[in-house]
């Protein structure tokens, strides 16, 4: 629902260093409007029926808007999205979903305003606070959240809210009854000596990536636009084609020889692009299959999607074999290319890697997990240990409305939902071939990490799988099945 003369406040409290409030939606947000944010709650914690229920009440929360009624039309939005619904589901979608689209939609010059503060940082939001809260406080490093308190009974939200609150100092500071009102309440005004509204002209300045107070490299939930009421429309009405679509290509690939393939996909808007080194015919050679020896080639790639083993395969028009920690049935069921399970034991993984490229190539993503951002997580140094000739392969995916990987939702759908895109594309860099040398394979696998992510634009971390579904997901993900 809208906000009205969104305003920064710089406050003193007592004898602390100089503190600042600030609304949220209208004035660190750009965005005034909520229907997205809890379309996000209603959809990644409650299911597809409740984010269908909840567009199918926008025409009502339009109407009580139109009428003057905002705080009913936001009750009703917070009941719909949030009623039924586990504290632990909330809290997970407010930290693993909630962020990417809170910092695309942060305003630059309120945040420079409100980050120059050294002393106490305040938000007062309309929003529930466990909504904003797990943001507000990781990237913009917020004290206090004045916002909306949901009522739980036994571990679970029951739509309603009560009174917000913050404590500041020896005195409690209650927000205005009057939910959306946000810094217009009297009492917490009295103890704030300035006031800066937020020009008009700074409502189309949204806060460059660059400057993100902390990288968002981590992040979860299936869509990639703001579910606006006509963007979450859109996206229901292609669902089912967007279905039909996605077996089709699926069957292709599995049908179709690899020329005739990358045809039957382009028809479908599927694009894959494909570079090679100089020296391609070394890609373009198959394997010599049981030759002595000699052994396969293993392709290193970064992993964006599960797909990327099979475009590999596709790119170089032969098959491959693809290792995985982890695979559901339906995702083997589905490949065209063969698939082996790793046990996360060195020694057996080693063997079986090495035992699989004297029969052919292979693929591996070091990585151990897909990363969405243009960053690149850790190498295992696992593969530079087996194999003689390493071929680096940077890869970029993308996609339009949904995301191809997910952490806490329905792993086995991964492919399917990339492929549900209208336009996907892959990008594939064949990098030159690498020769095992003296070096550790630490250092080798180090500086592959490094020769992708100068190829594709993206930063090198020291992050890794278990990091990425600790942060995510509250565990290690070792048993997780996609």
């Amino acid at each position: 629902m809208p906000m009205s003369s969104p305003v920064a406040t710089a406050c003193h409290g007592g004898e602390e260093r100089r503190s600042i409030a600030c609304e949220f939606e209208g004035a660190l947000l750009i965005s005034k409007r909520l229907f997205a944010y809890f379309m996000l709650v209603a959809l990644e914690a409650g299911g597809p029926i409740r984010a269908l229920t909840l567009l199918l009440v926008f025409p009502l929360l339009w109407l009580l808007e139109l009428v003057g009624l905002e705080r009913m039309a936001l009750q009703l939005m917070i009941f719909v999205s949030t009623a039924g619904l586990r504290v632990d589901d909330l809290k997970a979608v407010a930290k693993a979903t909630l962020p990417r689209f809170y910092l695309e939609d942060l305003r630059q010059r309120a945040y420079q305003v409100f980050s120059s503060y050294e002393g106490k940082k305040f938000v007062v939001t309309c929003i529930p606070r466990i909504m904003v809260e797990p943001f507000l406080k990781e990237f913009l490093d917020v004290d206090h959240v004045i916002g909306a308190e949901l009522k739980m009974f036994k571990d679970c939200s029951v739509g309603l809210v009560a009174s917000p609150g913050v404590m500041l100092g020896a005195r409690r500071l209650q927000a205005d009854k009057r939910l959306g009102s946000g810094l217009r309440d009297k009492t917490f005004m009295l103890l704030c000596r300035e006031h800066h509204p937020i020009p008009p002209e700074e409502t189309s300045s949204p806060l460059r990536r660059k400057d993100y107070p902390k990288p968002l490299i981590f992040h979860d939930g299936r869509l990639m636009a703001h579910p606006t009421p006509l963007a979450f429309l859109a996206v229901i009405l292609w669902l089912p084609l967007g279905a039909l679509l996605a077996i089709y290509r699926i069957l292709v690939g599995i049908l179709l020889p690899y020329k005739i393939g990358l045809v039957g996909s382009a028809v479908t808007g599927f694009r894959i692009r494909a570079q090679f080194p100089k020296a391609q015919h070394s890609l373009n050679t198959p394997a010599a299959v049981g030759a002595p020896n000699r052994t396969g080639t293993l392709y290193v790639c970064n992993h964006r999607t599960l797909l990327d083993p099979v475009i590999v395969s596709t790119a170089i028009q032969r098959k491959v074999t693809a290792v995985t920690y982890s695979l559901s049935r339906f995702s083997e069921v589905i490949s065209p290319i063969p698939t082996i399970r790793l046990t996360r034991d060195r020694f057996k993984d080693g063997a079986a890697m090495r035992s699989l490229l004297n029969h052919g190539d292979l693929v591996v993503c070091p990585e151990g997990t897909t990363c969405r951002e243009p960053y690149l997580l850790r190498f295992s140094p696992l593969f530079a240990e087996i194999a003689d000739n390493i071929v680096p392969v940077a890869v970029t995916a993308e996609g339009s409305m949904f995301y191809g990987t997910t952490v806490r939702g329905h792993k086995w759908l991964d492919s399917l939902f990339f492929l549900m895109n209208p336009r996907p594309c892959y990008q594939l860099h064949f990098l030159e071939s690498i020769t095992r040398d003296q070096r550790s394979s630490y250092e080798i696998a180090n500086g592959i990490q490094r020769l992708i992510g100068e190829a594709v634009g993206f930063e090198c971390t020291n992050f890794t799988r278990k990091d990425k579904y600790q942060m995510l997901a509250g565990h290690d993900g070792a048993d997780t099945r996609r």
